[in-house]
């Protein structure tokens, strides 16, 4: 991983952007040379469609993977470095190998050379790119260096497409070769060696740390392929993100529509100006290809990377495309035969949208990777910018599809000698209008785009808050408890000796097999959780989220607890009465006297229709210091007086009831949430540490019923003193404290059914990694 600063040394910058030209050579020359496949080896057009289409699908599917592997790579070179150099290596070779075509073998043969040539080449380019792009999300976390960076390594990358056009002019003039296929042959080779060295840049000068140590998921050849579903499900949470499914969906409207036509300028130039005359076309071809890019290098990219910091990237983005909207429809005049330097008017403006593309995209895809980062409590540079060059490769993939099909379509026939009616007409209006299409598109779905300057340093200054919680150990995410009020006892420490005798020599294997006989006995109760992935408390719920998820969760358990009335919450218990479970239902009481009576008047209404069992008035408000011990007691009174047939009661920490006896009074059952990990017990002793807790609450409770409502463990995240997340500690404490509450008709609420991604903006990491189920809904042990 790169150390990130505000401000990159532009050494690094300049070797990054020297990437960059590779990364853009070798597509911009294979996009010149495919030009040889049907005019000069008599690829059909749905043979040009496939060898476009095939090997970009695959592109597209191991790109993820690839990220994959690169986030997770344990090395002292960092995540990326290696896989940089070994991709610019195959990407060399191959590219230098597939183009070794010759015109006196069949079209057939040449088809299938080159296809598998391509699908070579392919995994080389993922081999490269994916880690590559990664290196340049992860240089800086600064919202305008960002742009700083992809612009510079845009302009070095622009010259590619500056060169690669004067190939066209090297290939059909025979007094450099004697046929354009003989001319790829060479220049192939050329181009795999120079950019295969140029790829290497980045690899060999771009700093980076160890990251041996680190706590990655294992590159074996089940964690790679079991990254498949985690892939997908990436896919799930990235689409989730209302920004980042923007991006990635403008971003294939505008390059898809604009590759689909890229490769027509050779034959509009040659058809539509010189009347099928390549040899009269000479430099006109190339010229249209070098000034664009030459005016992408010198005015578009330094006029957008300005206008993003003086208007925001957005509205950068809206100007730049509005810009090229106009290029676009000016080029159906301005080919013009017989004034064929007209054209060049067009060029300033129709380059506005390529040219600004890449460059706010990529900054703006690393400001979503910091949301991101908020939302899940992890950075995932390779995935996310995986998923982003996706849609990119996967749009080039069907632009490649599209232009056979609209060649097919407009009847164009490269070898013919005269072309029929109307085909070079049709090729030009879908030169124009096919990116006019596409541009407006995403235009229209950028216009809310809403992760601003303001909101990047707000998400910012939260991951360094959380970072700095992080570095400090004895700064905890929760007030659960100041200092141990429990101890355990030489007679504790014997019972916490049996507890490990239960799990002592079990292989992980093993004591999955013990979990599913305990979620197969059923639960007590579970704490319900009804929030998506993307949603927050105060969004609204819907029927069939909770419908779903209360079809999981109902074969396992006898009680469910829901937290709220209001928001679509007052759904969870009717829903939970049609699966034949009891209701635990909660108002969620805070700071807003309104909200707290919405709360009330809701819990009382669903009580008076028969939905509630036992009805609860605020949960940990004293525990979070948001109420006073009264108003709490005015609250509890109000509603046991509307609902007297009703068992009424509060719920907080064992220990806070145990200092309140007028609240535990005022209760009619004793609601009690007992966590050992958050006193830092280890996993040993946490299910005695769990009894000791019960034990005081029962003390305090006089003789009333005491009911743990919430308890459990995170499989993920951070530790809390001796007590530490994992999968394995999980499962043994889930295991053994509702083996214990079970022997001793203990009620208990294990918290939770879903894990809970809203709660990383409060607990870090670790808050969102309690649910038996995963935020997919998908069962995690």
């Amino acid at each position: 991983m790169s150390t990130r600063s505000n401000t990159v040394p532009m050494g690094q910058k300049i070797a990054f952007g020297v990437g960059m030209l590779a990364n853009q050579m070798f597509p911009a020359s294979l996009g010149i040379f495919m030009v040889v496949l049907v005019q000069n080896l008599g690829f059909p057009g749905w043979m040009w469609g496939m060898v476009y289409f095939l090997p970009r699908v695959l592109d597209a599917v191991t790109d993820p993977i690839m990220g994959f592997i690169s986030d997770n790579t344990k090395s002292v070179w960092g995540r990326r470095r290696q896989y940089v150099f070994l991709g610019a290596m195959v990407m060399g070779i191959t590219f230098s190998v597939m183009w070794q075509l010759y015109g006196e073998n069949s079209v057939n043969y040449n088809f299938i050379y080159f296809l598998f040539g391509s699908f070579a080449f392919y995994i080389g380019l993922t081999i490269f790119s994916v880690p590559y792009v990664a290196m340049g999300y992860e240089m800086s976390e600064d919202f305008h260096e960002r742009t700083q960076i992809m612009a510079i390594a845009q302009w070095i990358g622009q010259w590619a497409w500056v060169i690669a056009p004067w190939f066209w002019v090297i290939m059909y003039d025979p007094s450099w070769f004697p046929s354009p296929e003989a001319a790829t042959r060479e220049l192939a080779v050329w181009v795999g060696v120079i950019f295969a060295f140029c790829a290497m840049i980045p690899a060999i000068f771009i700093s980076s740390k160890s990251t041996k140590n680190e706590n990655f998921s294992p590159l074996t050849f089940h964690s790679i392929g079991a990254s498949v579903a985690q892939i997908i499900k990436g896919f799930k949470e990235a689409f989730s993100s209302t920004p980042f499914r923007k991006l990635c969906i403008s971003t294939f409207f505008i390059f898809n529509a604009f590759n689909t036509v890229a490769g027509f300028v050779f034959f509009i130039v040659v058809w539509h100006l010189f009347n099928g005359d390549a040899g009269a076309a000479g430099y006109w071809t190339p010229i249209f290809g070098s000034v664009g890019a030459l005016v992408t290098t010198f005015i578009v990219i330094p006029i957008v990377a300005s206008m993003s910091k003086k208007i925001g990237k957005k509205n950068a983005f809206m100007v730049s495309q509005g810009i090229a909207l106009v290029g676009y429809a000016s080029l159906w005049f301005l080919f013009v035969p017989g004034k064929p330097w007209m054209f060049i008017f067009s060029l300033p403006f129709h380059s506005f949208g390529i040219g600004s593309l890449f460059v706010l995209m990529m900054s703006m895809t690393a400001d979503v990777i910091d949301l991101d980062e908020l939302n899940y409590g992890v950075r995932r540079e390779g995935v996310f910018g995986a998923i982003y060059w996706y849609m990119v490769k996967f749009g080039f993939a069907i632009a490649g599809g599209l232009s056979g099909v609209i060649l097919s379509v407009v009847g164009f026939d490269g070898n013919a000698a005269i072309q029929p009616e109307g085909a070079v007409d049709g090729l030009r209006l879908f030169f124009s209008g096919l990116p006019m299409l596409g541009t407006l598109a995403a235009m229209y779905l950028m216009h809310d785009y809403d992760v601003d300057e303001a909101r990047a340093n707000e998400i910012r200054a939260e991951l360094e808050k959380r970072k700095a919680k992080k570095a400090a150990p004895q700064i905890t995410y929760t007030s659960y408890q100041e200092g141990k009020p429990i101890w355990l006892s030489e007679v504790d420490k014997r019972t916490v000796a049996t507890y490990q005798s239960k799990f002592e020599g079990k292989s992980i294997s093993q004591i999955k097999g013990m979990f599913d006989q305990t979620l197969t006995r059923g639960f007590h109760g579970l704490c319900f959780s009804p929030y998506l992935q993307g949603q927050n408390i105060g969004d609204i719920l819907t029927e069939e989220q909770i419908r779903r998820r209360m079809e999981i969760i109902a074969p396992y358990t006898q009680w469910v607890r829901s937290f709220s009335c209001t928001d679509g919450n007052e759904l969870i218990p009717k829903i939970a009465r049609e699966k034949g479970l009891k209701t635990m239902v909660g108002a969620w009481l805070g700071t807003d006297p309104s909200k707290n009576k919405a709360e009330i008047s809701s819990l009382v209404q669903l009580a008076k229709e028969g939905w509630v069992d036992m009805a609860v008035v605020g949960n940990e408000v004293l525990l979070r210091n948001e109420l006073t011990e009264k108003e709490v007691l005015d609250y509890l009174n109000e509603v046991k007086k509307s609902i007297p047939e009703v068992p009424v009661s509060y719920i907080d920490t064992y220990f806070q009831l145990a200092q309140r006896p007028e609240l535990v009074e005022a209760c009619d059952l004793v609601l009690a949430n007992c966590y050992p990990f958050w006193e830092g017990s280890n996993i040993d002793q946490a299910p005695v540490y769990l009894e000791k807790m019960v034990e005081m609450a029962k003390n305090a409770a006089k003789g009333k019923t005491v009911i743990v409502t919430e308890t459990g463990w995170p499989d993920s995240g951070e530790s809390m003193h001796a007590a530490t997340p994992s999968t394995e500690n999980a499962m043994k404490y889930i295991i053994a404290s509702n083996q214990w509450a079970q022997e001793n008709g203990i009620a208990m609420f294990t918290f939770s059914s879903f894990d809970e991604p809203w709660k990383v903006h409060h607990e870090g990491e670790v808050g969102q990694s309690w649910g038996i189920w995963d935020k997919n809904e998908n069962l995690k042990y």
